[in-house]
C-alpha cells in the first residue's frame, strides 16, 4: 500500500511538474515564415528578421496561431483576361494575390490561348463554361470592350453564385457597370476613361483622382499600377494590415499607403 502510494505521489508529480511545461509551449513565441507554399512554412525561426528560403518578413506567433495561419482557407480568386488585356493590370494584382496565399485562377471566354498587348501569350485556366466558383471575381484593362460587349460573358457574370468581391482594375469596370453591378454606387477606372464610365452607368458617381473606391463589395481601381492599391486594400481587409505590408515589403512596393483610397463602405 505505501509503495502504491509512493508511486502515485510521484506520478502526480510528474503531471503537475509538466503541465506549466506545456502550456508555456503553446504561448511562447516564435517566428515563423508567412505561407507561401514553399518548405519554409514549416520551419521554426529563433529570431526575427527575413525568410532565408523566400524572403518574406517572419511573423511572431505562437505554434498555435502559425496553424490557424496554415489552415486559414484560402479564398479563390477568379481573374477573367480578355484578349489583349493590359499586363500589369492583372499581373500586379495577380502577385498580391498570390503572396497573400490566395488561390487565383484565369478565365477567359475560351481555353484558347490569348495574348496580353500583342507580346505576352496565356492559355486560360477556364473558360465560362467550367469555371469553378470563386470568392473574388476580378476584371481588367485593355480592349476591356470586348468583354463588356459580349452577352454571353456578362450573362456568365450575372450568372455567378454571389461571390464575396467584385473588383476591377482601370477599363475592367466597364464589364462591372455592364452587369448592372455598379448601379448607384461611387466607383472609379483609367483617367482616361472617366467621362466614359459616366455615360455608360449614369447612375453611378465616377471619381478621378483616387487610386481606388471600397464600397465594401465593390472594389473599383484607377489604371494600372492602381490596381495593385486596391489588391493590397483588399489582402488588408480580409487578412489583416500586417499582411498585406509584409507582401508589399516583399514586392518592393514602397507606394502604398494603407488607407489611401476611397472607402464609401465598409463590409
Amino acid at each position: 500500500m505505501k509503495q502504491t502510494l509512493i508511486h502515485l505521489f510521484i506520478l502526480l508529480s510528474l503531471i503537475v511538474r509538466h503541465q506549466p511545461i506545456a502550456a508555456q509551449a503553446q504561448t511562447a513565441k516564435a517566428w515563423y515564415c508567412m505561407p507561401c507554399n514553399n518548405s519554409c512554412d514549416t520551419i521554426t525561426f529563433a529570431a526575427a528578421g527575413k525568410c532565408p528560403h523566400c524572403g518574406m518578413t517572419l511573423l511572431q506567433q505562437t505554434s498555435n496561431e502559425h496553424k490557424k495561419t496554415m489552415n486559414k482557407k484560402k479564398l479563390k480568386v477568379a481573374f477573367y483576361l480578355q484578349n489583349g488585356v493590359e499586363v500589369l493590370d492583372f499581373a500586379g494584382p495577380m502577385e498580391v494575390f498570390a503572396y497573400a496565399q490566395f488561390e487565383v485562377f484565369t478565365v477567359s471566354k475560351t481555353k484558347a490561348p490569348i495574348v496580353s498587348q500583342g507580346i505576352l501569350k496565356i492559355l486560360p485556366d477556364y473558360s465560362i463554361e467550367d469555371a469553378p466558383k470563386a470568392d473574388i471575381i476580378a476584371f481588367f484593362g485593355g480592349n476591356a470592350g470586348v468583354a463588356s460587349s459580349d452577352p454571353q460573358v456578362i450573362d456568365w457574370l450575372k450568372k455567378q453564385p454571389t461571390p464575396d468581391y467584385y473588383f476591377s482594375v482601370c477599363t475592367g469596370a466597364f464589364i462591372l457597370g455592364k452587369a448592372g453591378l455598379l448601379d448607384h454606387l461611387t466607383v472609379t477606372t483609367f483617367h482616361e476613361s472617366i467621362d466614359n464610365l459616366k455615360k455608360a452607368v449614369p447612375t453611378a458617381k465616377v471619381l478621378s483622382n483616387v487610386r481606388f473606391v471600397d464600397n465594401g463589395k465593390v472594389i473599383t481601381t484607377a489604371g494600372i499600377s492602381a490596381g495593385i492599391d486596391g489588391a493590397l486594400h483588399l489582402v488588408a481587409k480580409i487578412r489583416g494590415e500586417e499582411t498585406a505590408r509584409n507582401v508589399a515589403t516583399y514586392m518592393e512596393y514602397d507606394k502604398w499607403v494603407p488607407g489611401e483610397g476611397l472607402t464609401v463602405q465598409k463590409q
